[in-house]
């Protein structure tokens, strides 16, 4: 291997660890701390992320959750850039960003669901569709009164809009990834309360993104 190969494969290697340690800060542990000194996974449904934070915390302390997540999403993002990293490293950083959160090593591999964070990813890379799908995730959780209808009808259309758009092969299979890998998280986590949800046709409950 070359000099200037092994200096880009451990320069690659050290902004993906950087990535997963940022992605990583829990905010609405942080914020439960902070605000309560409680631990947030004791209320709610346990989750580290913004709804619960809003149902636990309040709606000023969820927003300020939501806006520091999508903060590392975008800042990951931007600090690839800045480093002049391939799209591949690029896509690695994001996918370990998300990963971070979801499973910070800071409080016991716990972690949010990834939503808030895949959003400021989607804001730094496509800032217009991003922005473009905003109305439509409060639009239907104001119809659905279900985060879980309402963000679930905003990552569908912003994989639709990217498709639509031609955007960049490897940005469109970014998108499809990171959704697959929230979606896939949601339902791991809430496996035990979807199925009991659907035994008892309780469609409310199937709906709650707790």
């Amino acid at each position: 291997m070359s000099p200037e190969l092994l200096s880009e494969t451990l320069t690659a290697a050290l902004l993906v660890v950087v990535a997963y340690l940022i992605g990583g800060i829990p905010a609405a542990y942080l914020g439960s701390r902070i605000q309560n000194g409680t631990d947030i996974r004791n209320y709610g449904n346990g989750n580290v992320g913004t709804v619960n934070a809003v149902r636990t915390l309040g709606m000023r302390t969820g927003m300020l959750v939501l806006a520091a997540d999508a903060a590392k999403g975008a800042a990951i993002i931007g600090l690839g850039r800045l480093a002049g990293v391939s799209d591949y490293t690029l896509f690695a950083m994001a996918l370990a960003v998300t990963a971070g959160h979801n499973w910070s090593p800071y409080i016991g591999f716990k972690g949010g669901k990834g939503v808030a964070v895949i959003f400021g990813i989607s804001l730094a890379m496509a800032p217009v569709i991003s922005v473009m799908v905003g109305p439509l995730v409060f639009a239907v959780y104001y119809v659905t009164r279900s985060w879980v209808w309402a963000f679930g009808a905003g990552i569908i259309a912003i994989n639709a809009l990217l498709i639509w758009s031609g955007a960049e092969r490897l940005d469109i299979v970014l998108c499809l990834v990171l959704s697959v890998l929230v979606v896939a998280t949601h339902f791991a986590r809430e496996y035990r309360e979807l199925r009991l949800a659907f035994r008892d046709r309780n469609w409310r409950k199937v709906g709650l993104l707790e």
